[in-house]
């Protein structure tokens, strides 16, 4: 009851603020008088006064005064003096530092149980969670004036402008603080996408699926009786684990993929999630109990409900911005049109390389393609190991959350760093056992702690978990330093998500490095870029689906659950024919649509693909490089556009050929059989 009650409050509340406050309509005549009395006093910034000006106008409201007030507030707040603009600069980044990280710790506190694994969830838990403290902060700071003043003395950049600023950094740190108050949001709005967007996560974070429950076709148990797959994450991993075991491997890897098919035609019966109760075969949907069958019930669209409520959420904000969520997403959180995204992205997912690597991987594993070969594991050095030792490892390794916290420091000085440094990093990080996959949280003002948390089991962290770790303790490494160690507040972080990807990455591929593993086989090179070729492009086709699923909803925005399941399934089984099917020989799969991130972080996948890309350059611009040193000035360099920041890390544009590039000569030369 409380459930649905939720949800006619979330709709009540997304109905209920769709009607616009009045605007006050500033006419053009006193708009042009107010730029030129503004030059008068500051002559040589006509085109910035006149892009502050006319913005606040189109934030003005009725209840914000009349056009005398408007005129008035122009006349009184707009700072001609450089110095004394910088010195209000740097008060504002106090100012807002404190606001933004107490916000951060009190939403870190709110969704501690849902996201760490503390126990049973009670709805009270979810209910908090689901609170967003911050959601009335641009109300009250539009209410006081002061988002207008900040919009009028610095106001917005476009992109290209962006661009232009080169290495001036106190103008870059100026133009992020203009990306702030561009748009009125009713606070009721941002808490209706906090609150669908937890209750989606929440719904993902315990997804878990009891593989020691699993039958395989002829109705034999596979996997240990204690194994718990968390989807789509583990069950990808598990697929992953199992190459190189022969048969069995394979008769794994298919039980899983019936899994994930029936996750996405929702076919699953809701007693097989998050349960280890029955017996299930995915291959006949059959549920069993002490040996006998008994009456299943599917979850029917659940999945898909969740994701429709992001969207409505989302897409109630669209007449406030002015634009999409896509638009959004992309152009405005990425600076990249989707577009641009999804011409790259196709472009790559056409490679003719793509067919090469195919080959490669079914003779290696002397089979034709499977649809779960997307995420072949193979090129990898740990392909030869055993994951089930590299587990032993790493449960000893750390067998809590606490442990692997005081080992931050020493993965970091195996990774190059100097005890101090390493020090000076890992103390702004704190370890927790997840719910979920685990993530990584970053601090919003200096003094505050970014977290990393990762799924810890009674037993110890096992390589996945391991495996995981390493990469979010990427997102913390990158977090420390671009909040900490950049010049101006508001130039912490990094360019999109994609970049923060980038060093996740980074530093994933070196886990086994970590562990004393070391590969000197002489195939390492293109093993290591055949491998980052293939991941990318599983990557890039399940990012199309992401794109497509949104633009169907905003084509189709009363569906129905069950109707956007269909053209989500139907969507992946497209994007497979066209760009799958060429390399595998096998049409309609709809395995592209599995990915937890469509449900509870909406049009995230983008950044996986560009994150990919973006490595590879990292990788090939670190060679023969300290390495530490390195990441420590690219990581500092902070938010600046997606184009400047790789400039100014690497010296080349961004771009999939060198990966391409690469990937020929590994296939002209290399020393596998195709």
């Amino acid at each position: 009851m409380l459930k649905k009650a939720y949800y006619l409050l979330l709709l009540f509340m997304i109905i209920s603020c769709t009607t616009k406050v009045e605007k006050q309509t500033i006419p053009s005549a006193t708009l042009d008088n107010i730029i030129a009395t503004l030059c008068e006093k500051d002559p040589y910034n006509k085109k910035m006064i006149d892009k502050g000006v006319k913005q606040i106008a189109g934030l003005w409201q009725t209840g914000d005064g009349d056009e005398k007030d408007f005129v008035n507030f122009c006349v009184e707040n707009y700072i001609a003096d450089s110095k004394e603009k910088e010195q209000v600069f740097l008060k504002i980044s106090e100012y807002m530092e404190a606001i933004s990280g107490n916000y951060n710790e009190m939403t870190l506190r709110l969704q501690l149980n849902v996201h760490e694994a503390t126990g049973a969830l009670h709805k009270i838990d979810e209910s908090f969670a689901a609170y967003n403290p911050s959601a009335h902060l641009s109300d009250d700071l539009f209410a006081n004036k002061t988002a207008f003043f900040i919009a009028l003395n610095f106001p917005k950049l476009s992109l290209e402008e962006k661009e232009s600023l080169g290495g001036d950094r106190l103008a870059w740190a100026y133009a992020r603080l203009g990306d702030w108050f561009t748009s009125r949001v009713p606070a009721a709005l941002e808490q209706a996408v906090s609150s669908s967007e937890n209750d989606a996560d929440v719904y993902i974070s315990n997804y878990n699926i009891y593989a020691g429950s699993l039958l395989n076709k002829d109705g034999e148990k596979l996997f240990p009786d204690d194994m718990i797959l968390l989807s789509h994450w583990n069950l990808r991993d598990e697929i992953k684990a199992d190459y190189g075991q022969g048969s069995e491997g394979l008769a794994k890897q298919q039980t899983i993929y019936e899994v994930i098919k029936r996750i996405i035609s929702q076919e699953i019966p809701i007693q097989a999630i998050n349960s280890g109760d029955y017996d299930w075969n995915p291959f006949t949907n059959t549920l069993y109990q002490s040996g006998k069958e008994i009456a299943a019930t599917e979850e029917k669209s659940v999945r898909y409900e969740k994701l429709l409520n992001n969207f409505k959420a989302h897409k109630a904000i669209d007449p406030y911005k002015g634009n999409t969520y896509i638009e959004r997403n992309f152009s405005d959180n990425m600076e990249v049109s989707v577009e641009d995204a999804e011409k790259l992205f196709k472009n790559y997912l056409m490679s003719p390389e793509m067919k090469g690597i195919g080959k490669i991987i079914s003779s290696r594993t002397g089979r034709n393609l499977e649809p779960f070969d997307i995420w072949y594991d193979g090129f990898k050095s740990r392909s030869n190991l055993n994951e089930e030792k590299l587990s032993e490892q790493t449960r000893a390794l750390y067998p809590n959350a606490e442990t692997l916290e005081k080992h931050l420091p020493n993965i970091l000085v195996k990774l190059g760093f100097s005890n101090e440094r390493a020090k000076y990093i890992a103390d702004k990080i704190e370890v927790d056992a997840a719910r979920g996959s685990g993530h990584a949280l970053g601090a919003s003002m200096r003094g505050q702690k970014s977290h990393l948390r990762t799924r810890i089991p009674e037993n110890g962290m096992d390589y996945k978990g391991y495996n995981i770790a390493i990469h979010e303790f990427g997102h913390n490494v990158e977090q420390t330093l671009s909040l900490y160690d950049v010049d101006y507040y508001f130039l912490n972080g990094v360019p999109n998500t994609a970049f923060t990807e980038a060093l996740a990455f980074v530093f994933q591929k070196r886990d086994l490095e970590l562990l004393g593993i070391k590969n000197n086989s002489s195939e390492t090179d293109c093993s290591d870029i055949l491998d980052k070729a293939w991941q990318t492009y599983e990557i890039a086709g399940v990012s199309l689906v992401d794109i497509y699923a949104w633009k169907w909803m905003y084509n189709n925005p009363d569906a129905t659950p069950e109707q956007l399941k269909e053209a989500i399934t139907g969507i992946a089984k497209d994007v497979w024919n066209t760009y799958f099917y060429p390399v595998f020989g096998i049409k309609d799969e709809p395995v592209l649509a599995i990915y937890s991130h469509t449900i509870s972080y909406p049009l995230y996948l983008s950044a996986y693909t560009f994150g990919q890309i973006i490595q590879f350059q990292l990788e090939e611009y670190l060679k023969g490089k300290d390495f530490a040193a390195e990441v420590d000035r690219i990581f500092r360099l902070g938010r600046l556009t997606p184009n400047q920041w790789i400039m100014q890390a690497t010296g080349k544009p961004l771009s999939a050929e060198p990966l391409l590039e690469e990937v020929r000569k590994c296939l002209t030369v290399n020393p596998y059989e195709l």
